[in-house]
Order: C-alpha cells, then structure tokens, then sequence
C-alpha cells in the first residue's frame, strides 16, 4: 500500500514508513489527531521545512509531540495567561498560519510554535484564565523583632 506525504508529496510503502522507527513515531503522533486537525497539523508542521532540505521523519515527530499535550489538554499557555484551545481553536491557528504562507507575510522556515500560539490566543470564543503569579516579596518581619530593631537603634 503506497501513500503521499501531504507536506512534500513523497510516495512511500506503508510497510517501510512503519518499519522506519521515526517514521512510525510521526505516523502514530498523527493517528492520535485526527480528521481535519490532524491533515491541518501535517501541513502546518511543513512550515518548519528548511528551504534546501527536507524535513526528517525525527523532526517532523518531536514537532508535533511538542503540541500534542496542549491540543489534548485543549488548553495553551501564552504570557502566563490560559487560553482555552479546543479542536476548532487548533484549526483556526493552523488555518491562518497557512493563509499567512500563501500570501507571503509568514518568514519560513519557522523555529518555534510561538507565532501559532499568540494566533491562537486572538480566537474569539475563550475565556482568559490568568495564571497565578510568584510572588517574591519579602514576608513582614514580626512584632517582637521590630521592636528590638527600634531599641537597637535607640542604643548609643
């Protein structure tokens, strides 16, 4: 059985892409997103394609592993903040990263999911969960320790 990669167009036998270790994490990392998210995920990992090269079955699968937590969570984290991130969230991102290839404003090969996840966070239809932030200051000193400070300064 032959099958056509949807981001280079390379013909394969289902047999060998199996037996090919990263070829087969890839495969399964897509099997585990499935319908329109999944053929959206494939083509917008394409995106990460060097130019002069092609992007390896290795890369192609930590790529995807890499948001595959968050589109199972159905959650991202942008800013310290929590955008809710359901299926429809994942393909308005992926829809609108390849509509910014087509018309030439998206500067590929991209590094990182960053530009997907701010596109993602302008989805309308979520509400924002503000993660808690570390709070650093120093705790208030006590009473008694205060008050030994004033009459150490009293001192002469």
């Amino acid at each position: 059985m032959k099958t056509r990669c949807p981001c280079c167009g390379a013909e394969n036998s289902l047999d060998a892409l199996l037996a090919h270790d990263e070829a087969r994490v890839a495969v399964w990392t897509v099997a585990q997103v499935s319908g329109e998210l999944g053929r959206l995920a494939v083509q917008y990992v394409a995106l990460f394609r060097p130019s002069k090269t092609a992007l390896t079955f290795d890369r192609m699968a930590k790529l995807l592993n890499e948001i595959l937590p968050d589109i199972q969570r159905g959650a991202i984290n942008r800013d310290r903040i929590e955008y809710p991130a359901p299926a429809e969230a994942w393909i308005y991102g992926f829809r609108e990263m390849l509509a910014k290839r087509n018309s030439g404003s998206l500067k590929l090969p991209l590094k990182s999911h960053g530009y997907l996840y701010e596109v993602m966070s302008s989805w309308q239809g979520q509400g924002l969960q503000v993660l808690p932030q570390d709070d650093f200051r120093q705790p208030e000193t006590s009473q008694t320790l205060n008050a030994a400070m004033t009459l150490q300064g009293l001192r002469r």
